[in-house]
């Protein structure tokens, strides 16, 4: 089954990669959009290229968080968690217990 943060990680992985490639194809394919005369300026391409990185990367950061987000099991309910935590502190009391019972039996073997 699949939980909520699941679900939000997957559309979050989705969105990125739509975004991305829609960017990518708005700078590097502009005629399919509009006129690209702004295009043939040099003064473009100084501002375009650095800005271009930058989104990329924060996409695949968003992407990959999406991705961690999908793939990641949900977390254990935390009543299980505290039932699993006293269940060991009992299994730990038990063999001290059982020691300290022996203790006294040891003492009387040695003062013998």
């Amino acid at each position: 089954m699949v939980s909520k943060d699941q679900t939000i990680g997957g559309v979050i992985f989705i969105v990125c990669i739509i975004v991305a490639v829609f960017y990518v194809l708005i700078l590097f394919c502009p005629q399919l959009f509009w006129n690209i005369e702004y295009m043939l300026h040099p003064q473009f391409w100084v501002i375009a290229v650095p800005v271009f990185i930058a989104f990329i990367a924060v996409m695949g950061i968003g992407a990959w968080i999406g991705w961690t987000m999908a793939t990641t099991p949900p977390p254990k309910p935390i009543e299980e968690i505290t039932s699993e935590m006293e269940e060991k502190k009992e299994e730990e009391k038990a063999p001290e217990e059982a020691e300290e019972k022996e203790k006294p039996e040891r003492k009387k073997k040695r003062e013998k």
